[in-house]
């Protein structure tokens, strides 16, 4: 009983280490991408035909909710609410990249952003 006990609490340590890394993941790579690859964003946003406001707008939820995400580690937010919302966006930016019919491999970021944004929210809902 007491080796079955000490094997949940393994395995919820090990799920929660999962998840601050998938948290700290999609928040570096949102912090990388719209600040340090912010000339990417500008083109990308003018392919899909959306203004500077929108894109101003998205960019200031994504690091807002990045932040949220990464705060997580350290204090109590509401991180299924960032998570979920993070996942929102990503199938936002799915949903355009099928719009201009990019090639495969640019939707593999946000694919991967989607997954691991579900992922924390599920894993935080107690669902996993």
């Amino acid at each position: 009983m007491f080796n079955s006990q000490i094997h949940s609490l393994n395995k919820t340590h090990r799920m929660e280490n999962v998840s601050i890394l998938a948290q700290l993941i999609v928040s570096a790579s949102i912090i990388i991408v719209w600040v340090f690859r912010y000339d990417n964003i500008v083109s990308e946003f003018k392919q899909y035909g959306l203004s500077d406001t929108v894109r101003n707008i998205v960019g200031a939820s994504k690091i807002i909710l990045a932040t949220i995400l990464a705060l997580d580690v350290w204090y109590e937010v509401p991180v299924i609410a960032a998570a979920l919302s993070m996942a929102f966006l990503m199938i936002c930016a799915q949903a355009f990249h099928v719009k201009v019919r990019n090639p495969l491999k640019k939707y593999v970021p946000s694919a991967f952003l989607l997954l691991l944004s579900v992922f924390i929210a599920a894993f935080h809902h107690g669902l996993i």
